[in-house]
């Protein structure tokens, strides 16, 4: 009897780890990330998503540039690397924050891009100088979406 209810309480338990570990799997968002084939950084910035839940697949490329203008973003608003995450393009070392922010609310934009590489930015080696400005694109100009 003892060791029914020993092996009734073993299944119970591996049956709950299995369910939150699917559950966890289905809520991770898909992100294709297309970088510069020798870039670190953008390996450092796909490790920093992973880190938090995404499921991140990197496609190394040289037509980074051309692929963010077909994407809606201008020559001065474009981050190193371009990701791919639901409906929405992120572009640069975006902290996850503001992506889960984006995911959220849903709004109407083609996407978000933090321009450059700035120092202490998710990814980036040094340390942060000051607030990294992220900009919506795609409906109109870019403007201010999130200050972080």
């Amino acid at each position: 009897m003892r060791k029914s209810i020993i092996a009734v309480l073993a299944a119970s338990v591996l049956g709950v780890a299995g369910y939150l570990t699917l559950d966890t799997a289905v809520q991770a968002e898909e992100v294709t990330l297309y970088k510069n084939p020798q870039c670190g950084c953008c390996e450092g910035y796909a490790d920093y998503l992973r880190e938090n839940g995404f499921d991140v697949t990197v496609e190394p490329t040289h037509e980074l540039v051309p692929m963010s203008r077909s994407s809606g973003i201008p020559d001065g608003f474009q981050g190193c690397h371009l990701a791919f995450i639901d409906d929405y393009v992120v572009s640069g070392h975006v902290p996850v924050a503001t992506i889960d922010r984006l995911l959220a609310e849903r709004p109407g934009i083609k996407g978000i891009t933090l321009p450059g590489m700035p120092q202490g930015s998710p990814g980036m080696s040094g340390v942060k100088t000051g607030a990294f400005e992220i900009y919506a694109i795609g409906d109109g100009a870019p403007h201010l979406y999130a200050t972080k």
